[in-house]
Order: structure tokens, then sequence, then C-alpha cells
């Protein structure tokens, strides 16, 4: 069985911070592409940040560059996403996902749609 769990998710106040931490089982993790979207009720699914298979390369929404932090350890099979100075605005389910790193050159790692695996999301609510 192959699955995403996701936690760290909860309420905090503007300004403040969270991490979130993404579990993988029964993937081959360390040639995966991982990468953190999130959705807000209405909204579309927008990427947040992604990291590619040996942790070297990181990619980041212009929106909360200089703010988040991505970061992988291959050795836990883990995925983490800091999240400091956290806006009302940015209230919304978390997900975790992976795609195999070939993929994620050929259909870039912003495009949710390429993305095979997925987990169940945790709620992160910001609070003004």
């Amino acid at each position: 069985q192959r699955q995403l769990v996701e936690s760290g998710g909860g309420l905090v106040q503007a300004g403040g911070s969270l991490r979130l931490s993404c579990a993988a089982s029964g993937h081959p993790f360390s040639v995966l592409t991982m990468a953190w979207f999130r959705q807000a009720p209405g909204k579309e699914r927008e990427f947040v940040a992604a990291v590619n298979w040996s942790g070297g390369r990181t990619y980041y929404a212009d929106s909360v560059k200089g703010r988040f932090t991505i970061s992988r350890d291959n050795a836990k099979n883990s995925l983490y996403l800091q999240m400091n100075s956290l806006k009302p605005e940015e209230t919304a389910v978390y997900y975790c996902a992976a795609k195999y790193s070939v993929a994620a050159q050929a259909t870039g790692v912003m495009d949710h749609t390429g993305y095979n695996y997925w987990g169940q999301g945790t709620q992160v609510t910001v609070s003004s």
C-alpha cells in the first residue's frame, strides 16, 4: 500500500508559524519529486512549494517566497513545510503530493495534474 499522510495543521494566529509533515509509506521515496499544494473553499488547488528527489532543488510560489521552507529527509521518508508569518488568506487544506522525477520535468512541478499520489490533507486555519 502506497500512502502519504500529512500532519501538523491546526489553528494559528496571523503572523505565527506552523510546520507541516508528510510521511510516506510504500513509496520509493528517494526517487520522487514532492510538493505541497493548498486549496481553500471555492478555490482551485494552488501550488505552494516543491522539492526534487535529492532535496537539492526547491521551488516556491511567489506568494510564499521568503516565508515558507520546504525540505525532505529521505532517510525518514518524510517531507516538511515550515510556514512562517502566516496570513489569514492562507487558510486552506494543505496537501502533500508526489510524482516520479522524470514526470516532474515533463509536466512542471507546479502543475497539480501531473502528481500521481496525494495525501488526505491537513487543515490550516490562520486567524486575524
